[in-house]
């Protein structure tokens, strides 16, 4: 991603468009900055896919795992995805302490996939994102998608080339959720929350992550008027005079809008913003703990930014704050250090829920009711269970590809008779002692003639198992 696009401002224009391509304001700036033209055609790609960008890997912004405490964490995890409402009903605090210590990179698709609830949505929707998927969408919003598609993450090796595989699936989703959610539409902030979900996941899974991130975690986020992240940016600012005096009283001296810096922050889920190591660790407590962590995210890097009189030397200004805000030093983004702040930042639901009362009463007596009524807010994986507790059947795990023998097809009930067969044929050859040739018993042959299990075994059976609900290849 280029670095002139990271941290961008956003210009609400009175707070009621829609951040779609059809304004000259956009999220994520002018075409010229983010375009595919710029991608070198020949780079080194990080162990993240990146190719170049201000969020392509490095050893300053992220911690290396040893390989066999990785190899433990994997253990674990599989251990908790094979019981997972068990650990989330009776180990919830132990979950939550191994999404802040990371989940391995090779589980976390399938990890946020639980986390959310996606898995038990697409369980009980089976065959609902095919039936979208095969249908042609709202032209309105489908021309607009597909302008937005070369913007997303460039710089990554998935989505770099215009038509590739990653762009079309991309396309999928975000049309997919249009026809789910016609009411809604779609939302540019959208577009990178199912780009990083299809780095890690299939798009059925990446399409029902989203529809759960946008329904429970951030519900009212992407729709028309933006009241629910204009109300968030007012609980920002208000858990801020508690956490940074200092930054809050800068802030409010400059009058500086909440929504000018932190929305681009919260509806993107910090991924333009922090370096990929650090959003990835981000996204793993946002989606085990809720919006919680992306308020806590938001209040570090203002403390760290305006939290003294010193560094606010360098911004005596409205323009000088925004410059400092859309360029975060990277020493505060650094892997270790913004995961030690997050969780040492005392931050809970009970505060959020609380401030959020207060403002939705202020915000009812300047503006009146909320135009969008959006559901209520889950705060995390353990809140999204409870509310919906899934049945053992919507947890289970289908392996992707599973191979078997030509005569591992056949029912318990033949392999009975074909044993039956067997014995009865043993016990009649050590009676006779000579044999005419043409009743000699093979016992090497199989039961039956091989061919029907053969020609059953066609690529119609494989293209069944290669379309299960697991894609273990994206692990």
């Amino acid at each position: 991603m280029a670095k002139t696009e990271q941290g961008n401002g956003l210009d609400l224009r009175g707070s009621t468009e829609k951040l779609t391509d059809n304004r000259k304001s956009s999220l994520y700036g002018s075409d010229t900055e983010v375009n595919g033209s710029a991608i070198p055609g020949e780079g080194q790609v990080d162990k993240y896919g990146f190719t170049g960008g201000a969020q392509q890997y490095s050893g300053d912004s992220a911690e290396e795992i040893p390989t066999e405490v990785l190899r433990q964490r994997e253990a674990k995890w599989l251990e908790m995805l094979n019981s997972w409402d068990k650990w989330m009903a009776k180990k919830h605090k132990k979950v939550k302490e191994r999404c802040q210590k990371g989940i391995p990179p090779s589980l976390r698709g399938r990890a946020w996939l639980y986390l959310t609830g996606g898995k038990v949505k697409r369980e009980q929707n089976s065959g609902k994102f095919q039936e979208l998927d095969n249908q042609p969408g709202d032209p309105k919003w489908v021309d607009i998608i597909e302008r937005d598609l070369h913007r997303q993450f460039p710089f990554h090796e998935m989505f770099a080339a215009r038509g590739g595989h990653g762009q079309q699936d991309l396309f999928r989703v975000l049309k997919a959720y249009t026809l789910h959610r016609p009411e809604e539409g779609y939302c540019q902030a959208q577009a990178p929350i199912a780009a990083v979900l299809l780095m890690h996941m299939p798009a059925e899974d990446a399409f029902w992550v989203l529809v759960q991130i946008c329904e429970k975690y951030l519900p009212g986020y992407y729709s028309t008027g933006l009241e629910a992240i204009q109300l968030d940016g007012e609980i920002l600012y208000a858990l801020l005079r508690r956490v940074s005096p200092v930054a809050h009283h800068h802030l409010k001296k400059h009058k500086l809008e909440p929504t000018l810096y932190m929305t681009e922050w919260f509806m993107c889920a910090f991924s333009r913003t922090l370096p990929w190591a650090s959003v990835l660790r981000v996204w793993d407590m946002f989606l085990c703990d809720g919006v919680k962590i992306l308020f806590r995210v938001g209040l570090v890097l203002l403390k760290c930014m305006l939290g003294s009189q010193e560094k606010l030397k360098a911004c005596q200004g409205l323009y000088e704050t925004m410059g400092l805000l859309r360029a975060i030093q990277p020493q505060y983004m650094q892997e270790r250090f913004l995961v030690h702040e997050i969780t040492e930042l005392s931050v809970s639901e009970k505060d959020i829920e609380k401030e959020h009362h207060a403002q939705l009463r202020r915000w009812k007596e300047t503006h009146g009711d909320l135009r969008c009524k959006s559901p209520p807010r889950m705060h995390g994986a353990k809140a999204i269970m409870a509310a919906e507790p899934p049945s053992r059947q919507d947890l289970r795990q289908r392996p992707t590809i599973i191979v078997e023998s030509p005569l591992a097809a056949k029912t318990d009930g033949v392999q009975a008779k074909d044993t039956k067969e067997s014995r009865k044929a043993n016990e009649e050859k050590q009676k006779k002692t000579i044999l005419p040739p043409q009743e000699t018993v093979n016992l090497y042959s199989p039961p039956s003639d091989p061919s029907p299990l053969l020609k059953h075994m066609t690529i119609q059976e494989s293209k069944e198992s290669l379309s299960s609900a697991e894609h273990d290849t994206y692990l």
